[in-house]
């Protein structure tokens, strides 16, 4: 069992595989490069919950450190029924929310840039509130799947900036 383990630790340093936010002395940490990545204030509500995401997955210490990026991301929603009764109510619905995210450097610089999206089910009951809450939890629900999606696709491009070629 130690052998297999010992084989496969070997195998995965062969392949060039190593963690993403893994503190090494021959680089910055990539958890310090998100850090130094300021992000605009993205407009209404569900912007606001995914700024919140976002900060708190680029820089969940609040480090101090000189901005080296900038992150722009402009939101678009929309809603899909997807169960519809036979008097043309819908039951059940598709949010779906898009992200295109610009990443540039301080003098202006475009250095990534993408698109996410998040599709989440909820459902559409008789009673306002009850859609009204179901509503609200799958737009949180999308903030954190795009704030997921758009550190991991930073995170990778500074890795990939930091890999000695």
């Amino acid at each position: 069992m130690a052998l297999a383990a010992i084989c496969l630790l070997l195998a995965l340093q062969a392949c060039g595989f190593r963690p993403l936010y893994a503190e090494r002395a021959d680089a910055p940490a990539t958890t310090q490069e998100l850090a130094a990545i300021e992000i605009g204030r993205i407009r209404d509500r569900t912007g606001q919950l995914l700024r919140n995401e976002l900060l708190d997955r680029m820089n969940p210490k609040n480090l101090a450190v000189r901005r080296e990026y900038n992150l722009s991301v402009e939101l678009s929603e929309s809603r899909q029924n997807l169960a519809v009764r036979r008097d043309d109510t819908a039951t059940l619905a598709n949010l779906v929310l898009t992200a295109a995210y610009s990443l540039t450097r301080q003098d202006g610089e475009e250095v990534l840039a993408g698109i996410v999206r998040s599709f989440n089910s909820y459902d559409i009951s008789r009673s306002d509130f009850a859609t009204i809450a179901a509503e609200t939890d799958a737009r949180a629900r999308a903030a954190r799947d795009l704030a997921d999606d758009i550190t991991i696709r930073v995170a990778v491009f500074l890795a990939d900036l930091e890999e000695p070629r």
